[in-house]
């Protein structure tokens, strides 16, 4: 179930994207970003992600169609103070360079303001280099490494 939210310009219509079937429906968008995801790992890490508190909104276009999205969770830590995390951030292929990436940042900016964040963080490829540049034309700085060991 969807429930508008923001009205977008240029014929999308941004909304929160609740609940595992809904967002399930947008695993091709998430493949965008992870190819190698398969429905049933999506699934998998969606079940244990949800009752932490994550949650979706999308970009959809005039037929319903949802051609961008974003996970994110609000949460607080000692050096940040209370966060929006963006996660899996992606616009479809076929609709980038039309301004919906701002849109969607701008969606996420207001709910951070909205639960009266002190900050919004994310993680981005370091082999994204268009991702790096659209975070930096949209304000964001490298505060620090991620680091990242697989078990």
């Amino acid at each position: 179930m969807r429930n508008e939210q923001l009205p977008a310009s240029a014929g999308f219509k941004l909304a929160e994207i609740k609940g595992l079937e809904h967002m399930l429906a947008q695993h091709h968008l998430v493949q965008q970003l992870n190819p190698a995801m398969s429905l049933q790992r999506y699934e998998e890490l969606l079940r244990q992600m949800l009752p932490n508190g994550y949650r979706m909104v999308g970009a959809f276009d005039l037929s319903g169609t949802c051609v961008g999205l974003s996970g994110f969770w609000i949460s607080t830590k000692l050096y940040s103070g209370k966060y929006l995390e963006v996660d899996n951030f992606v616009v479809g292929a076929a609709y980038r360079s039309q301004g919906l990436g701002k849109q969607l940042s701008d969606w996420l900016q207001q709910e951070a303001a909205r639960h009266h964040c002190d900050t919004i963080m994310l993680d981005a490829y370091v082999t994204n280099s268009a991702a790096h540049r659209f975070y930096f034309r949209e304000g964001f700085h490298i505060k620090s490494y991620h680091f990242y060991k697989s078990l």
